[in-house]
């Protein structure tokens, strides 16, 4: 056991936690929830039955990631963030009686490898976050967003792209559809709405 879990967060003995992870406190992780390595669980952050999460993955205090979502490598979950599971939430069945966990079914958020969701937005489910995408503090996901978009707003709408170390892209000069970004230097092509990494 290679990894460090704070006494007062409860995690369920069939979750399993990869080398280095650390489980900060009041962290709640439910059955089968899958961590990968070097992940941090902040103080008071939920991750529901099954969940998978991969590898380098920070989810800040109070995030609150319900079942089935699935984080790829590298995501970060920013403090109080929400990744919600039902299409059609009541609490109560159309005759009135309280619903059970087998009267809906629950669809997932899918965060791509290397996105961010900002501080207190809210992914409705179901809904994918492409890789190395950036979701602005309290923007509210409805729909699906692109690899390296830049999103904001309620409901959250592009208003840029972004690159590997989350900086905004800037337009290369003479090059039509052409970005790139001002920390790394990479380079970027847009075509029909789709950003694509130069190799």
């Amino acid at each position: 056991m290679n990894f460090r879990v704070q006494p007062t967060a409860q995690v369920d003995e069939s979750a399993t936690i990869g080398d280095g992870t650390a489980v900060w406190d009041l962290a709640q992780i439910r059955e089968d929830a899958r961590l990968g390595g070097n992940c941090v669980v902040g103080r008071g952050a939920y991750v529901g039955p099954g969940v998978r999460i991969g590898d380098n993955v920070k989810l800040q205090n109070h995030a609150l990631v319900y079942e089935p979502a699935v984080l790829g490598d590298g995501v970060f979950v920013g403090p109080a963030a929400v990744l919600t599971n039902d299409h059609f939430p009541r609490s109560v069945d159309a005759a009135g009686r309280l619903k059970r966990g087998g009267d809906w079914e629950a669809v997932a958020v899918v965060v791509d490898e290397g996105a961010s969701l900002g501080a207190r937005s809210v992914c409705v489910a179901p809904v994918r976050v492409g890789r190395w995408a950036l979701v602005a503090a309290g923007a509210v996901v409805t729909r699906d967003v692109p690899d390296f978009a830049l999103v904001a707003g309620v409901p959250a709408r592009r208003i840029g792209w972004v690159g590997r170390a989350g900086v905004r892209l800037v337009a290369r000069e003479g090059a039509p559809g052409g970005w790139a970004c001002p920390e790394t230097g990479t380079r970027y092509d847009e075509r029909d709405g789709v950003l694509v990494e130069r190799v």
